[in-house]
């Protein structure tokens, strides 16, 4: 069984992030992988381990020029990895950021495709089914659980209440949440092993992108970056026996009742 992880190198989230003159998120410095793509990854795993053979290939698109975080999934298991890196990127939106990633996949379909809900940097949450569309795959979100019965998969699909149970034929785009599995730390034997790996960096001419991805291709534009408000303090009221009367005053002037 052959599996196609979408994972993202994202900027240290314990260093201070900062913003260039066109408002994108400056990827300049230390780069890791997005912890929202390590259950992926594992998943992806442990899913070719039950199927007794096929591999796991995880595919990006960001700055080549550090991929300790692609080296990190090789090290955790994944046989190969490969990034399209490229300064045209810069500025891409998330339907752009999909065609990159269909036009990598399409090149060798895989028998699943797995991603994390949304990115810990972008968290737009669109990527999922923008990619499923563009391969003329089923799509399911949120999986909490997943497994691959002959040629199908079956997923629990969390819910506000609970989870459905869904079931889809492969190849098919499935979505993982963060409690879908407990990653696995990679051990010295796999870093050692992930420095041989093959890791493929790829150009937007090498997929046939060019003019459609990058800013010229953007459907959004960044106008204006804001820090949030910090928060204010609240309230204080001292019950003398109208307690009840102000909590409901309170409730109406911000329209709860």
């Amino acid at each position: 069984m052959n599996i196609v992880v979408c994972v993202k190198q994202i900027p240290d989230p314990a260093a201070p992030q900062s913003f260039d003159a066109s408002n994108n998120l400056d990827r300049s410095g230390k780069l890791i992988l997005d912890e929202a793509d390590t259950y992926g990854v594992e998943m992806a795993l442990q899913l070719v381990d039950k199927a007794g053979g096929g591999e796991v290939t995880v595919v990006s698109m960001g700055a080549a020029n550090d991929v300790a975080g692609l080296r990190n999934a090789l090290a955790m298991g994944a046989a190969k990895a490969v990034i399209v890196s490229d300064e045209s990127l810069r500025g891409t939106d998330a339907l752009g950021t999909a065609k990159v990633l269909a036009s990598v996949i399409r090149r060798d379909p895989p028998d699943l495709v797995l991603c994390a809900t949304e990115s810990s940097d972008g968290y737009t949450g669109t990527l999922p089914v923008q990619l499923a569309e563009l391969l003329a795959m089923p799509s399911i979100t949120f999986a909490k659980a997943v497994t691959v019965e002959g040629s199908s998969v079956k997923v629990d699909r969390q819910t506000e209440s609970g989870y459905d149970e869904v079931t889809a034929p492969l190849p098919c785009v499935v979505s993982v949440t963060a409690g879908v599995v407990e990653p696995r730390y990679a051990s010295f034997k796999g870093i050692m092993a992930a420095k041989s790996k093959p890791l493929e960096t790829l150009s937007v001419a090498d997929l046939g992108l060019a003019g459609e991805v990058g800013a010229g291709g953007a459907r959004q534009t960044i106008v204006d970056v804001v820090a949030a408000e910090s928060r204010q303090a609240g309230e204080k009221y001292v019950d003398e026996g109208d307690g009840a009367q102000k909590i409901v005053a309170f409730l109406e002037s911000i329209k709860v009742l």
